[in-house]
């Protein structure tokens, strides 16, 4: 991979806190300041879309999403996403041929100590490298299928959903 398109729009990933009052804000993509940071070995570019919480997401901005996507030139596409709508778009985007495409973002914003960002991002960017065209979702340490998994919101983290085809 030379190049990598990331698409970014909004979530827990690129939230700030604001202490005065005591609530988050979706603010700049994250994800371009990590990856230059770390110095990784490859070109990429990042394409603001929406700065949204996932839960705020509706059928409007998908579309949106999917025709950014589909606009792009190279074939590697990241997308960083609320996690609690993450598989619905992941799905919407399932029918999108010659791309390889991985969601991912956070359980915690970027910005925190602790976040789960950089590793989601850094299992993102290995994922998009070396699986076949498609759509996936790379959160907790693993790769999955939009169609086999789901978050499980009080656990706050993603599981397999049994019995899924």
């Amino acid at each position: 991979m030379q190049h990598l398109t990331i698409v970014t729009t909004g979530g827990t990933i690129d939230k700030i806190y604001f202490d005065d009052k005591s609530d988050y804000k979706i603010g700049a993509p994250q994800i371009g300041d990590i990856l230059g940071q770390l110095g990784v070995a490859f070109q990429f570019d990042v394409i603001p879309i929406l700065r949204k919480d996932s839960l705020h997401i509706n059928a409007e901005d998908r579309a949106l999403i999917r025709s950014a996507i589909e606009a792009q030139p190279h074939r590697h596409v990241l997308v960083t996403h609320g996690t609690d709508t993450m598989v619905e778009t992941a799905r919407e985007l399932a029918t999108i041929k010659g791309k390889v495409i991985v969601l991912t973002g956070a359980l915690n914003p970027a910005r925190f100590q602790g976040s789960d960002a950089v590793f989601n991002i850094g299992c993102a960017v290995a994922a998009v490298q070396t699986l076949p065209d498609g759509v996936y979702i790379t959160m907790n340490g693993r790769v999955w299928d939009p169609a086999k998994v789901r978050k499980n919101r009080d656990a706050n983290r993603f599981e397999e959903i049994v019995g899924a085809p």
